[in-house]
């Protein structure tokens, strides 16, 4: 059973989530300073409210802070669930007051879709938004891609024993490096070298192909933001059929790759261990996943008779299928393409790949490679044992960045958190149903929300009901932290409620 809270709980509780809120507040001067630059006075005095409404959380919070800041691992993964949610309602006031979205609702809608790296929509007429707009978009998918608490733990939070649980409670399972907050850094490090280097060569694409050298280095800049965080914003409702290149969907399938992958496993290739790329579980389950859900696709074309030349299947199918496996969402068909063109067996393609995800650790979510890998590991596991003696001891391991025994421990809580992930698919897919919308496109779009992909069979939009607004905003963020640190957040809520209703009584 979960103990009441005490003060020092709560005060713990409240003083981790002003953290967090205070780390987007400081985000928020990215966006501004390119509004200021760009003479947007408008959105420029938008973004100082939302600085100013979370500095003045953060110093309601910091003057109750606690006289023990090291948090238990249920106060930390309270922390984490809940800071989420404040910081998609703080984060949303330069977005409402922005004028693109028809209600608060929406508003919060697109920034937990950019938090969590999934890369849905509901903004309106997003081809004139502001610089600045743009830049707060991408900022804040680059940053919750990487996770917002990874952004709080390098600047905000010391070394402690709390900090790597408020770590574990966003969804990671590793460490880097000894210390939390050294592995924050490094997540940081690995992302800004990588954004320094394909933005550059996307840049110079962009000019070689027409577009003037200032807009092309805010367009490079905003693209490899988004494909780097698996989240797939661009700054044009068009997504990547805007540019019509080649070269551009060449160079963000290579990033959002490369951002699946585990930052653990960047950091081993980096430090001379670059046979862990051939031993490591998860880029073998990839690779097998993505063979599969390819031949599956190619069938599919085949039969329904469309993008059946190499050069177009690659950039209409393989291209999406592809961003859909690491839960980006970066497109190169129009939504209805998927029901329309695309057939049952291509569609179900993309939807499995979606479902499955990137790697752990990584800014990809869905199921992911990790336990993909444990899973069919644990069948032949229990394959072996009835084919073997009675006397005989059976035991498969997996390697990911060291061996991995399956123990019953490992594979129950793998398969957990995969049942969760299915649940939350077929909710919102029934929930879509239950709204008129045809069972393929409720089940297309409540998997890509839930896996944090952002693909859309044109289910999501700003005239989509509100109900399903807010189950999608749930899916995308249990998706994202992978369902524990919510269980905490619920039993939380609920022994706060009993304590009330037993002090009224």
């Amino acid at each position: 059973m979960i103990l009441r809270p005490r003060r020092d709980d709560l005060r713990a509780i409240t003083w981790g989530m002003g953290r967090i809120v205070l780390a987007v507040g400081l985000l928020m001067l990215i966006p501004l300073l390119t509004s200021l630059v760009c003479a947007e006075w408008d959105m420029a005095i938008n973004f100082v409210i939302g600085m100013l409404s979370c500095l003045i959380l953060w110093l309601v919070t910091e003057s109750h802070r606690p006289k023990k800041r090291d948090l238990t691992w249920f106060q930390g993964l309270v922390v984490v669930s809940g800071g989420w949610l404040l910081a998609t309602l703080f984060g949303a006031i330069p977005h409402w007051l922005s004028g693109h979205f028809q209600s608060f609702l929406d508003a919060c809608f697109d920034i937990m879709s950019g938090y969590t790296a999934t890369g849905l929509i509901t903004v309106q007429d997003l081809d004139h938004a502001a610089h600045g707009f743009n830049m707060w978009r991408h900022v804040l998918t680059y940053g919750g891609g990487l996770g917002i608490v990874v952004i709080a733990l390098t600047f905000l939070f010391a070394g402690t024993a709390g900090a790597f649980r408020i770590y574990v409670g966003e969804g990671r399972e590793e460490k880097i490096l000894p210390n939390v907050v050294r592995s924050a850094r490094a997540i940081w490090m690995i992302s800004l070298i990588y954004l320094v280097v394909f933005s550059s060569a996307l840049w110079l694409v962009l000019m070689r192909e027409g577009m003037p050298a200032g807009r092309g280095f805010l367009h490079s800049l905003w693209l490899v933001m988004g494909a780097w965080a698996t989240a797939g914003f661009t700054p044009q409702s068009l997504n990547l059929m805007y540019y019509r290149s080649f070269t551009v969907e060449l160079v963000t399938l290579v990033i959002f790759v490369l951002g699946a992958v585990n930052f653990a496993l960047h950091y081993a290739v980096w430090n001379g261990r670059r046979r862990e790329i051939l031993k490591n579980i998860e880029v073998r389950s990839f690779f097998v996943t993505v063979l599969l859900t390819t031949l599956l696709l190619a069938i599919g074309f085949v039969r329904e008779g469309v993008y059946t030349d190499l050069t177009t299947f690659f950039r209409r199918g393989f291209y999406n299928l592809v961003s859909g496996h690491t839960g980006t969402g970066n497109t190169t068909v129009f939504s209805v393409a998927y029901f329309k063109e695309f057939g049952f067996l291509a569609t179900f393609a993309v939807i499995t790949a979606m479902a499955i995800g990137g790697s752990a650790c990584s800014t990809a979510s869905g199921f992911k490679g990790l336990r993909m890998g444990i899973l069919f590991r644990s069948i032949r596991q229990e394959i072996r044992r009835i084919m073997s003696p009675e006397s005989a001891v059976v035991m498969e391991k997996v390697h990911h960045l060291r061996d991995i025994w399956l123990t019953g421990e490992v594979v129950r809580t793998a398969f957990l958190i995969i049942l969760c992930y299915c649940a939350i698919y077929f909710a919102g897919a029934i929930l879509g149903m239950a709204y008129g919308y045809p069972p393929h496109v409720a089940f297309f779009d409540s998997v890509s929300a839930g896996s944090n992909t952002g693909l859309s069979a044109g289910m999501v939009g700003p005239t989509m009901p509100n109900l399903l607004k807010v189950y999608f905003i749930f899916s995308m963020w249990a998706g994202r932290l992978e369902f524990v640190s919510i269980f905490a957040l619920v039993g939380f809520a609920g022994v706060l409620w009993r304590g009330r209703r037993a002090r009224k009584t």
